[in-house]
């Protein structure tokens, strides 16, 4: 009993309804096969709660479990991350600073729509989405650029900065393409921002022969990826921090991306595989295929 020291044993056992007998019996009790496993697998469920950065709920944990050949029930899962206050991170909306909002482009500089809510690819390199995001820090905001291949949700390219500029946009868009080599034709989905509308990133675009596209103006469903990408990011890697410099937050986001998310977090949508170990499986498959 945790209050033995505290408390005599005889009152505990009165105001619980027990006997002393009862309560020694219980104390010499070897632990049951359901207490052995419970430890087990809480040992197994720390490990990766810890290895997830503290992000994973009961769903992913399980599925990790499962790729580690561990038999066992999600409902048990959940049931031992509860009994250890371990508890995953849930996604909010993510809010824009007051006097921020990304102005709509001239219809003349707009891109048709060539993704129509169709949030797929049959291969690597053929469609990348980007959205433009903010990060709170006591020396001001920190905007973060980033361009995703929808196929794998790899983020391909990023670029942070403390303007909002089209170089921002640019930045990210000229990092996935010299990471990625991507052939003629790959889409460039955005929403309307002025800086998916400018002549910089119309000119990057049209040198490596990809094409742009764009939602309509004001839905966010048309770009819901990207959403849903950027309420992750806030979610798992920047809220509940305090950020004192735009240094720190950036080292933070770049360690999350590369080292994390890109490499480790797991996506139902991928098989319960990470985007790196998705591509790596595609490039196994594809070489067997040649041989």
């Amino acid at each position: 009993m945790l209050n033995e020291g505290a408390w005599p044993v005889a009152e505990m056992c009165s105001a619980l309804k027990v006997t002393r007998q009862g309560y020694y019996a219980w104390r010499r009790r070897p632990p049951s096969a359901r207490d052995r496993r419970d430890a087990e697998l809480s040992a197994k469920i720390s490990e990766i709660y810890a290895a997830s950065r503290g992000v994973y709920g009961a769903p992913k944990v399980f599925a990790e479990l499962r790729r580690a050949g561990v038999r066992t029930s999600r409902k048990r899962v959940a049931r031992l991350m509860r009994e250890n206050g371990w508890a995953g991170t849930t996604r909010g909306c993510a809010r824009r600073p007051k006097g921020e909002r990304k102005a709509a482009a001239p219809q003349a500089n707009a891109a048709p729509d060539l993704v129509r809510r169709d949030f797929s690819a049959d291969g690597p390199d053929r469609a990348w989405f980007a959205d433009i995001t903010y990060v709170r820090t006591h020396q001001g905001w920190l905007y973060l650029a980033v361009v995703m291949d929808i196929w794998s949700r790899m983020i391909v390219g990023w670029s942070m900065s403390d303007r909002m500029g089209a170089e921002l946009a640019d930045d990210a868009l000229k990092m996935a393409i010299a990471r990625r080599r991507p052939g003629k034709g790959c889409v460039h989905h955005s929403d309307h921002g002025s800086q998916y509308a400018s002549l910089l990133l119309g000119r990057t675009m049209r040198d490596a022969g990809i094409e742009p596209s764009m939602g309509s103006i004001s839905s966010p469903w048309d770009n819901a990826a990207m959403e849903s990408l950027m309420g992750l990011i806030k979610a798992e890697c920047v809220h509940a921090r305090t950020f004192e410099t735009r240094e720190q937050a950036s080292l933070e986001i770049f360690e999350y991306i590369e080292a994390f998310y890109n490499r480790v977090r797991i996506h139902s949508a991928l098989g319960n595989l990470s985007p790196a170990e998705f591509e790596a499986r595609h490039r196994e498959g594809a070489a067997l295929n040649a041989a």
